[in-house]
């Protein structure tokens, strides 16, 4: 129970869910891209990735200097299942 409340706790900020929806059209997005394209800082879009990345929702790899954040293809079915719901 206290871990789908975590879900929808995470899930629930709409800044979150913008990534989400982002990251299924986009693949591979920085921080910095991210943060533009939801018109926040990168403080608050990097905030926001880290909680959606420990909920295994995220992966995050450095290329070329830049660190690119995608959904993780192996996210746990509960969440995969809830992220569908929404979107």
């Amino acid at each position: 129970m206290k871990r789908w409340s975590v879900i929808f706790k995470t899930l629930g900020n709409i800044n979150r869910l913008k990534i989400v929806i982002l990251l299924s059209k986009q693949k591979k997005l920085t921080v910095g891209e991210i943060a533009a394209e939801l018109r926040v800082s990168i403080k608050s879009a990097s905030k926001n990735l880290v909680l959606l990345h420990q909920l295994d929702v995220l992966e995050s790899r450095g290329m070329n200097g830049h660190v690119y954040y995608e959904l993780n293809p192996d996210m746990p079915r509960d969440i995969n299942k809830a992220i569908k719901l929404v979107m």
